[in-house]
């Protein structure tokens, strides 16, 4: 059977991105990564994404995916963006980015509170050929965490047209509308083209 290896240790992304990739992967087996990871000093998320999906391609001679993935609130300027991960520093948690978030926007009115999740998407070949693209979700930050689903800042994020946090959906929901579907969805065409020639 053949594999492409998604470059991430993460057992929760590997689940997820199996279950968005299932009709278009077909028969190819998606595989995690346990390689270690490259520094990832790139400016944006496609930048980080393609440093991934390079470092997993070149290590394993495999097709690689990887994507990277943050969210943007407006009034901050897009930021914790690229570093949502690590926003409340080096020894972060996902419950001390949270708890930061919500003391910067603590005096922020509601109609501000504007926010959308970003994923880029990247495909490397071993060949070298590569793609990277976007996906956005967009939403707002809530006062409060709610739901006990999801990760990261799941908790914090209503969609746009929702009455339920991310992390209030169940997985098969939060796969139709996120960010990462929406980054995967548009990286299909790339990837049907290059792993089926």
């Amino acid at each position: 059977m053949q594999q492409i290896v998604l470059a991430s240790r993460n057992a929760h992304k590997l689940e997820e991105l199996r279950r968005i990739l299932a009709p278009t992967l077909g028969e190819i087996e998606l595989v995690g990564d346990d390689g270690p990871g490259p520094v990832e000093n790139g400016v944006t998320f496609e930048a980080n994404a393609l440093i991934k999906a390079r470092a997993a391609a070149q290590r394993t001679g495999l097709p690689a995916l990887a994507d990277d993935s943050g969210i943007a609130v407006d009034v901050l300027g897009g930021s914790p963006g690229i570093f949502s991960a690590r926003w409340a520093g080096p020894q972060r948690s996902d419950a001390d980015n949270l708890d930061l978030l919500l003391w910067q926007l603590s005096d922020v009115a509601d109609e501000h509170r504007g926010a959308k999740f970003v994923a880029a998407a990247a495909l490397v070949m071993p060949d070298g050929r590569e793609v990277a693209v976007r996906g956005e979700w967009p939403g707002s930050i809530l006062r409060e965490r709610r739901g006990a689903g999801g990760f990261g800042y799941d908790p914090i994020f209503l969609p746009e047209g929702s009455e339920r946090a991310a992390a209030e959906l169940d997985a098969a929901e939060k796969d139709a509308l996120s960010h990462r579907r929406r980054a995967f969805e548009a990286l299909a065409p790339h990837l049907q083209a290059w792993l089926v020639e």
